[in-house]
Formats: C-alpha cells, structure tokens, sequence
C-alpha cells in the first residue's frame, strides 16, 4: 500500500532532520572539503527523497539507507574529483575553533588529527558508527558486507584510532 504524499513528505522531513548534521560530518569525513562535503550532503538528500519508494523497510533502517546513498554519492564526487585534479592537503576549516588550553577541546583536536590520519576506509568506518550512530548491521549493509566483517574491521579501525591518539 502506497504511503499518501503528505505522510511521505512528514516521514522525510523527520528523516532529515534526525539525520542531516550525521550525514554531513559524515559525508565531510570522506570527500574531506566541507563545500564538497555540503553539494554531496544536498544531493544525497535530494536523491532519497527523489527514491523515497525505492525503500525497503526490512533491509535495514531508513537511516542506514539514506546512509547507502551518500556514500555512493561521496564516492562519487571523490571519482570526479580524481579525474580533475588531486588536493594535496585538507585546507584549515575555519569553522572549527582554534584548540585552547582547556583539556577537552585538546583532546578532541587530538582525536580529529588522528581520524584524519587515519586509512580512507577505517575514516569512513568511524564515521558511520560514531557520526552516523549506525549499528554493525546497519554498517554491513552500506559497505555490502557481513556483519561480522563489518565489525571486525570497525574494532580494527578504532584500534588503529587509539593507537594514533596515543602515540
């Protein structure tokens, strides 16, 4: 049975606004460039609610799904981006406030240069359990992998963050 246009429209607007700051740190941790990471954020949303029928409720949950198609999309934009030229470096966000002395904000700084040391795959792999909130369920089915696998490599990954933040 179709979902009326009303409750679909109410439906999305409640996904966006549960998910849409997740997405987009996720989506930043990937293509690394926030105006990108924005453009790739806008046409995820704008395909999931082109799609919104396309989902299917016992593959997974709506989030993990809107998750699936901005990987894709951030995979994407890193392809194109591949054929036009290669950034050597992240630029300064100058958003993010400058680290004080103040332990939390060090420690946080810490942590956000070990992530952006990290492996392209272990980055996206915190950033869909820890931005995203996915569960290793969730993750397998965005990576099109097990879940055992999708776990295994998540405890790898974090080891690998913990490694970095404490060397």
């Amino acid at each position: 049975m179709a979902t009326p246009p009303q409750q679909a429209t109410a439906r999305f607007d409640a996904l966006y606004r549960d998910a849409a700051s997740d997405l987009f740190a996720y989506v930043v941790t990937i293509v690394r460039d926030r105006q990108a990471a924005e453009d790739v954020t806008h046409a995820a949303f704008e395909k999931a609610y082109r799609k919104q029928r396309s989902y299917k409720e016992k593959k997974g949950s709506e989030r993990a799904w809107l998750f699936g198609i901005a990987r894709n999309a951030a995979l994407d934009e890193l392809r194109r981006r591949k054929r036009t030229a290669s950034l050597h470096g992240e630029p300064p966000d100058p958003e993010l406030p400058e680290p004080d002395e103040d332990d939390a904000a060090v420690r946080r700084s810490a942590v956000r240069a070990a992530i952006a040391e990290l492996d392209p795959r272990d980055r996206e792999l915190i950033a869909l359990k820890y931005y995203a909130g996915l569960s290793n369920e969730e993750i397998a089915r965005v990576l099109g992998v097990s879940p055992s696998n999708a776990g295994t490599r998540l405890h790898r990954a974090i080891n690998r963050l913990r490694e970095s933040c404490n060397a």
